[in-house]
Order: C-alpha cells, then structure tokens, then sequence
C-alpha cells in the first residue's frame, strides 16, 4: 500500500466517523509508517508501549521522531500491573522465567483495553518478518469489533531501505551499535551474521512473537 492508498483508507475511516490510531515501536524499519501517516493526519493517536523495559535509546528517539514528523498525539502506553508485581512464585521476573506472560503483561493486555476504544488499529507488520505475519492480511479482523489495518504487508526490506533513503530518515541510534531488532533490553541482544533480522530478539528462547500479532488478531 502507498502513501496515495493510505490516505485513500484514512479519509474513507473518517468519513464513516471510525475512530482509528497507530502503534509504533520507533525502530528505524517502522519509521515509514509513521512517515507517510504524519503527511495524512499529523494528529493521529500514537501508541508506544511503554513496557518499562526499553533502552533510554528507544525513548529518546522516540521524543525525536514525533517532533522531526510534526506528529502531536503520542500516548506513552503503560502495563496495568506495577513491575513489583511481575514475579513468578520464586520471585524471578517473568522476562527470565516466563517471557510469553511478560509480553503479556507489558503489551498485549494494555492493547487489548485499546481495541476496546477504537475501531481500526493501522499497524505496521509485514510479511517477510515472519511466518505468522506472512498469513496475515491488509484488513483483518480484531478482538472487540475493531479492525486492524496493514499497510506496509506487502513492503520487503529493499523497499524500506528506498523509501528511508529517498526521505532521509534517521536510524535508530542502537543501530550503529550491533542491534537490529529492537524490544525490551532484557529481550534483545546485538545482531550477529548467523542471524535472521528478528533472532536477536528472545534469543535462545522458542519465541519469535510477543502476542501482539497472535493473540489481537482474528
């Protein structure tokens, strides 16, 4: 989907009176996304997910980003359960001894309580990032009615790396570092060659999603 087909979208959203909002989680790949939309609806609700766990990196850039793009509606999403609260019986943080019910905890139950105030949740998963994401589809149904819109689905790697060139958008600071996947720091570990882009996240772990794309889609 291109910018024109976006805006195409939106305007249809607006017209039948839908209440629509984005997430981001402010990596270099995600800033198309953001990029096209702030050129459609600068005011446009911006949902980070603030997990707690983030680099300092992530949320400076993130503060960077939404004043670059003259985006105005960042809302800072926080889980519902207080950090001292996310133990296990042995008093282990989840992120070591359960990451799935982390993830859970941290993003996919706060986003759950935004679907229940929105109908449309345009998101920016494609479908070379995974296998999951590679069934999805451009209009796909949500929990509580709503419906989430994939604009980037059929975009690949070569095709975001253009379109940051052509506009000259930034990268992500960790980049330059080793990391190329970027979540939660006790999640992420830097990029190595042996590698898929997304391996560097859950690393060791039978995991390659956080719920978001499994558990909030129908």
């Amino acid at each position: 989907m291109n910018i024109n087909e976006l805006e195409h979208k939106i305007k249809q959203y607006q017209s039948e009176g839908k209440k629509y909002f984005t997430t981001s989680s402010f990596q270099s790949h995600s800033l198309v996304l953001l990029h096209m939309l702030s050129k459609i609806d600068a005011n446009i609700p911006v949902y980070f997910i603030n997990t707690g766990y983030h680099f300092p990196d992530t949320v400076a850039f993130r503060d960077k980003i939404m004043a670059d793009f003259g985006l105005t509606n960042l809302i800072d999403l926080k889980p519902l359960t207080p950090k001292n609260m996310q133990r296990d019986a042995n008093g282990k943080m989840f992120f070591t001894s359960d990451p799935d019910y982390c993830c859970y905890l941290n993003k996919t139950q706060p986003m759950d309580a935004v679907l229940m105030q929105h109908d449309i949740w345009i998101n920016g998963v494609r479908a070379d990032q995974s296998k999951t994401r590679s069934a999805m589809k451009v209009e796909q149904q949500a929990p509580h009615g709503a419906v989430r819109l994939h604009p980037m689905l059929d975009w690949n790697s070569k095709m975001i790396h253009d379109y940051r060139k052509e506009h000259q958008l930034p990268e992500h600071p960790l980049e330059a570092k080793g990391y190329f996947s970027i979540g939660c720091e006790p999640c992420t570990r830097k990029f190595d060659l042996d590698m898929q882009e997304r391996e560097s996240r859950w690393y060791g772990m039978n995991k390659t999603e956080c719920g978001l794309h499994t558990d909030l889609v129908q």
